[in-house]
């Protein structure tokens, strides 16, 4: 009976442990309203989730491309702890004015300008279509399976946008002008609660540039009509393009339903799009559009704000050009809490680098003499992956599920609790830390010297010799070169060792 006793205890100890907690989001309030368990507990339940994607006019820079590790973590996380996870992000095929206000140059039109192609819908097209392309690139380079996601683009949803302007037309939410569509924020009382934002502490001309047709200046363009007769769609209020705002609702709707868990953005989104999201969609529903808003800080360059004007724009290709894989930006990004703001140096991407590397030795070490890997079920049940399960799932703690990382790491007693944690970190943070590719080719062997390309021996020569001469700033220089080179190297107490470049 004794051992009876013994197993049904220890069978409910498993229990437990399987029985992984809510994923809980902090998340932006919206006042007035409390925020709720985001998901609900049923760990089979769907959870809905929209994130506002790019405008493909450009490729994407490190500040745009971390909203998406933030969303895809928040995704890991549900998948993990058994949710089935409908997640959609956009993407703004068409010209739309490129200001949340609603005025100024639009980004497709200035894009056409750019690389000479005529103002028609099909040269807009393929501007959409090739930065597109390079977007998943991104994508698929940070380790963010397309193959989870639902991609919608704006111009498949044309006919629904014009629905939901038809449907606020129609319930006294909108008006029209000489130059399109506004929603009236007078008529909806909540305007402004997401993030504390009250129409009524704005004043006209601080964000918005006046409009002598709008009823407020907080009231935001549904549509706007096209004064060239061959761009844009045909709508009973005049040919023109749905407004940002609208897009947005529609794919929602469309694609996930009336109201969805989570809403996944920059924090530039907070004060206007959002808001304006809101107004429309709950206008119509009278129901909640998000359960909760996730908004990440900025990216800043050097400590200042990422503007092609000073020309600190920072892509994945530049990224690459010096020699660093993607998804050491990945766990540059995964250091700072979402909420907090990242300032990217080319020293910062160095430390994360190194970082990275040394934690995909530790798995390449872990994994390499096992024939079979662990199941995520199986290394969630343990103390080691719980730990990370935690801390992700408590407002997504990237930094502090870092941290427990390394120290479970250090203080691991045997290969097998290393594979659990490692199984479960990868899972969560996306680090290609058990892939295939990189239990083949990782950590690579020093290459002979008699296989060092003479242009890189050379360079590897010239760097020793200023290192002997204590002129570290220049050694360092040529360290950098012959990264960009595809080549890493390591200073040992044998002397210097040359390894080919990481493979991911």
């Amino acid at each position: 009976m004794w051992m009876l006793g013994y197993l049904a205890a220890q069978s409910t100890e498993e229990e437990e442990n399987l029985a992984l907690p809510l994923v809980r989001i902090t998340g932006t309030p919206q006042a007035g309203r409390s925020i709720p368990a985001c998901a609900d507990e049923d760990p089979e339940s769907e959870v809905r989730i929209y994130t506002c994607g790019p405008t493909v006019y450009d490729a994407p820079h490190i500040g745009n491309l971390r909203a998406f590790v933030v969303a895809d973590t928040l995704h890991r996380a549900l998948r993990a702890r058994g949710h089935t996870v409908r997640h959609t992000i956009n993407l703004t095929d068409f010209g739309h004015l490129t200001s949340d206000a609603d005025e100024g140059e639009d980004k497709m039109m200035l894009a056409l300008e750019r690389e000479g192609l005529p103002r028609t819908m099909e040269a807009m097209k393929q501007i959409a279509d090739r930065y597109a392309e390079i977007f998943f690139a991104d994508l698929d380079a940070l380790l963010i399976p397309r193959d989870r996601y639902i991609f919608s683009r704006a111009s498949d949803y044309v006919p629904a946008m014009t629905a939901i302007v038809r449907t606020l037309l129609e319930r006294g939410y909108a008006y029209t002008t000489p130059d399109g569509v506004y929603f009236d924020v007078a008529t909806f009382p909540e305007y402004g609660l997401l993030g504390n934002v009250r129409a009524a502490d704005k004043e006209a001309g601080v964000r918005v540039a006046p409009n002598p047709h709008k009823h407020h200046p907080e009231d935001f363009a549904l549509w706007k009509f096209s004064s060239d007769p061959t761009l844009g769609w045909e709508a009973p209020w005049g040919r023109g393009f749905p407004g940002w705002h609208t897009e947005c609702v529609a794919m929602i709707f469309d694609t996930l339903g009336r109201s969805i868990h989570f809403h996944t953005g920059g924090e530039d989104h907070i004060a206007v799009h959002h808001n304006n999201e809101i107004a429309q969609a709950e206008a119509i529903t009278g129901k909640p559009l998000s359960r909760c808003w996730i908004h990440n800080a900025f990216v800043q360059v050097e400590g200042k704000k990422i503007s092609k004007s000073i020309g600190n724009v920072v892509k994945r290709e530049h990224i690459e050009d010096r020699g660093y894989p993607p998804l050491a930006l990945r766990y540059l990004f995964l250091q700072a809490h979402y909420r907090s703001p990242i300032n990217f140096t080319w020293q910062s991407m160095e430390a994360a680098h190194h970082a990275y590397r040394r934690l995909r030795e530790k798995a390449f070490s872990a994994f390499r003499e096992q024939t079979t890997m662990p199941s995520l079920s199986e290394a969630l049940a343990t103390p080691e992956g719980r730990g990370v399960y935690d801390l992700i799932a408590d407002d997504l703690k990237t930094p502090q599920a870092l941290a427990f990382v390394w120290r479970q790491l250090e203080s691991a007693r045997d290969a097998r609790q290393t594979r659990n944690l490692l199984v479960v970190a990868d899972e969560l943070l996306g680090l290609g830390l058990t892939s295939e590719k990189m239990k083949k080719v990782f950590p690579l062997s020093p290459l002979p010297r008699e296989q060092w390309p003479e242009e890189v021996a050379q360079l590897v020569a010239q760097r020793e010799s200023l290192r002997k001469g204590g002129k570290f700033t220049e050694a360092d220089a040529l360290r950098e070169a012959i990264r960009c080179k595809g080549f890493e190297l390591r200073d040992t107490s044998e002397g210097t060792i040359l390894m080919s470049k990481d493979p991911a």
